[in-house]
């Protein structure tokens, strides 16, 4: 056991190992339907491996390293034999890499390929992210030698939520195209920190067209792809594989974080699952895209193991959260669970969050203060409101829950707070907001951001959400989706809305100017007003537990 393997064996308190003994079979040659080859490891203890259930993990990050250390040696000690293989165009494996487009072709003769190996019985297909997407390219057309599936903080329409044409999310795909056109540079890893550093300033480059030279020196054909097309676009079409779930014929066990960034397409394909009245079983935990737990492992042992040897796993509920603020993993028999229904916390004036909706104007004197109850801010897309913990795909503390005080004194940042809750309330489900909202400019973003404000006053992001408005110069309603969550506010604490133009770099800036994405470089400053009188019932709809 290598070092990697040991400190995440420590920290993440795995089951004991059935072997230290594992041999690492390289370069196995696995042959495409166009004749390309890929490259594969197999992971295998030295004694009694053949015929052992095989977890099989495509992967576009290479097959050593922390990577098969982390991943690969755990299986392979508890139980597994595991096929790690490097997807089309990469660390050795023929063809070119064109992300997520060729996964289903090849990942389909991968499976007729293992399915041959007199080694190979059942199969288990295992990954996180990426790795798990590729899961669900092929899972209409599984044959009967694979057993289960376990896709980790991932769903079956990769990149297509961060380019939705009315909320644009830039930091996670520039970012990702950036490092996947470096990963086999030499030093790679060594260069991963600086390169983060360089790809943080490239954000800011205008045009976004040139801010993959800038961050990286050569141009990325995917970073391209995604400031050109947007999720609508039929160049994206055959990356969408959401309609593959139904039909799957092996259980699934899926994982997924409340700040991760692919929940709320994780959560769909679950839903999916559960329509279908698919074998299927959910876990929520408290991570980022880049925590680690010892859930997946779990999940292999006690869900895809047992599968793969033709036995039950241990009985639990489909669905298990973990309900922040409780601290608490909860079990639930659905998602949404059911007794959770929508209720609106108004915006009001003096910066308060209320169960009461505006009144109307009691007499024609009043009119004019219940029609101007408005809120306003300046926003500049030369200092953009910056993103601040939540949804992010970054290490070292800047992504999940973080206190949002030096956010919240910005002046392009309202803030609406309940006063001290004299009860506990339980939030589950589906989080949105209804802003009415009028700006200077034409185009104009909302983000709108839910809070939990401890005793000390510490602001915590609980859950949030953003929307591009078109016609923002007249006074419409912006209907802003927010992540889903699980989250109990304690007595004693309060609940806060944040609601601001921006998460930059999270999301892409508005500019103000109307320009093309990629090609725009005019900045304008906004002035942006939030409503919030009877006629404009600003608020946020949480579902609520009632007892």
């Amino acid at each position: 056991m290598n070092l990697v393997s040991h400190l995440i064996e420590r920290r993440l308190q795995l089951p004991p190992p059935l072997t230290r003994d594992v041999v690492v079979h390289k370069d196995l040659r696995v042959p495409m339907s166009d004749g390309v080859e890929l490259l594969a490891n197999r992971w295998t203890p030295r004694t009694g491996g053949d015929g052992l259930p095989t977890a099989l993990i495509r992967s576009p990050y290479g097959r050593s390293g922390p990577l098969a250390s982390g991943i690969a040696r755990p299986l392979a000690e508890r139980g597994y034999q595991v096929v790690m293989q490097s997807t089309r165009g990469g660390f050795g494996s023929g063809g070119t890499f064109d992300p997520m487009r060729q996964e289903r072709a090849d990942g389909l003769a991968t499976l007729d390929w293992l399915v041959a190996q007199p080694w190979s019985d059942t199969i288990v297909l295992f990954g996180l992210s990426y790795l798990g997407y590729v899961q669900w390219a092929i899972a209409d057309q599984l044959p009967p030698q694979v057993k289960a599936l376990i896709p980790i903080v991932t769903e079956s329409a990769l990149t297509l939520e961060f380019l939705r044409s009315d909320g644009m999310s830039l930091e996670t795909p520039f970012g990702w195209g950036v490092m996947v056109s470096q990963q086999e540079r030499p030093f790679a890893m060594v260069r991963q920190f600086r390169q983060e550093r360089k790809t943080a300033q490239a954000l800011r480059t205008l045009p976004l067209a040139s801010a993959d030279v800038a961050a990286c020196g050569v141009q990325s054909a995917y970073v391209q792809d995604v400031l050109a097309h947007d999720a609508d676009s039929e160049r994206w079409a055959e990356l969408d594989h959401t309609d593959r779930v139904a039909a799957v014929n092996a259980p699934v066990s899926s994982i997924a974080g409340w700040y991760d960034i692919f929940l709320p397409g994780q959560l769909r394909d679950f839903r999916i699952l559960q329509e279908a009245g698919h074998p299927a079983r959910l876990t929520v935990g408290p991570w980022t895209h880049v925590d680690f737990s010892n859930t997946p492992f779990t999940e292999a042992i006690e869900f895809g193991l047992a599968y793969a040897r033709g036995e039950e796993p241990r009985a639990r509920p489909p669905v298990r959260l973990y309900v922040s603020g409780q601290d608490m993993w909860r079990d639930f028999d659905s998602w949404p669970p059911p007794g959770y229904s929508p209720s609106r916390l108004y915006l009001a004036p003096d910066a308060f969050l209320t169960r009461a909706a505006p009144a109307a104007a009691a007499s024609p004197g009043d009119a004019a203060s219940a029609v101007g109850a408005v809120d306003r801010y300046r926003y500049d897309p030369a200092d953009p409101t910056p993103a601040v913990g939540g949804v992010r795909l970054m290490r070292g503390g800047g992504a999940g829950r973080v206190d949002n005080s030096s956010l919240e004194a910005r002046p392009d940042v309202l803030t609406y707070t309940t006063s001290v809750l004299e009860d506990d309330v339980e939030v589950i489900g589906e989080v949105s907001a209804e802003i009415w909202f009028s700006s200077s400019l034409r185009s104009a973003d909302v983000f709108v951001r839910l809070c939990d404000v401890d005793p000390a006053g510490r602001s915590w992001n609980v859950c949030d959400g953003l929307v591009r408005l078109d016609s923002a110069d007249d006074v419409s309603r912006a209907d802003v989706r927010l992540w889903p969550t699980a989250y109990r506010f304690r007595r004693g604490h309060r609940i806060r809305v944040q609601v601001s133009s921006g998460a930059f770099p999270r999301y892409a800036r508005n500019l103000g100017s109307g320009e093309p994405l990629a090609t725009g470089t005019t900045l304008r400053a906004a002035d942006q007003t939030v409503h919030h009188d009877a006629a404009h019932p600003s608020a946020i709809v949480l579902p609520i537990r009632h007892e």
